[in-house]
């Protein structure tokens, strides 16, 4: 299992060619209190850097953007139900959904996460 962040804020988790997306616990705390997110459906063909999702918090709405290219394969009925596992655990419950990778070696341009902690630091 390896995990890659963007400088958008969001970390995927890959084990084999299925990868889980999520925002990173910085993005939780910028956009504070989560009111609603909408992720993509199971099926639908996201590319790298492309919209894949929805975030709205009290204070802002913010896309999600697919860290990689890939097929959806399921979207998280959590953050649906209760937005709020995203604030509580962004990083972990708070999953937006998963993808089959079309390519692993778009990966290799991501941050790991010693390098997205430091380059959070500069920001």
């Amino acid at each position: 299992m390896s995990i890659h962040f963007t400088k958008e804020h969001e970390w995927i988790r890959v084990e084999g060619d299925t990868a889980t997306v999520g925002i990173t616990d910085h993005a939780q705390h910028q956009l504070g209190d989560i009111v609603f997110a909408e992720a993509p459906e199971a099926g639908k063909t996201l590319d790298k850097g492309g919209e894949a999702a929805v975030v709205e918090s009290v204070k802002a709405a913010s896309d999600v953007y697919a860290p990689a290219s890939g097929e959806v394969l399921e979207a998280n009925p959590a953050i649906a139900d209760d937005p709020s596992v995203i604030n509580s655990d962004p990083e972990g419950d708070g999953w937006f959904f998963k993808l089959r990778l079309a390519d692993p070696s778009e990966l290799d341009g991501l941050m790991d996460e010693a390098a997205y902690r430091a380059w959070v630091e500069t920001l």
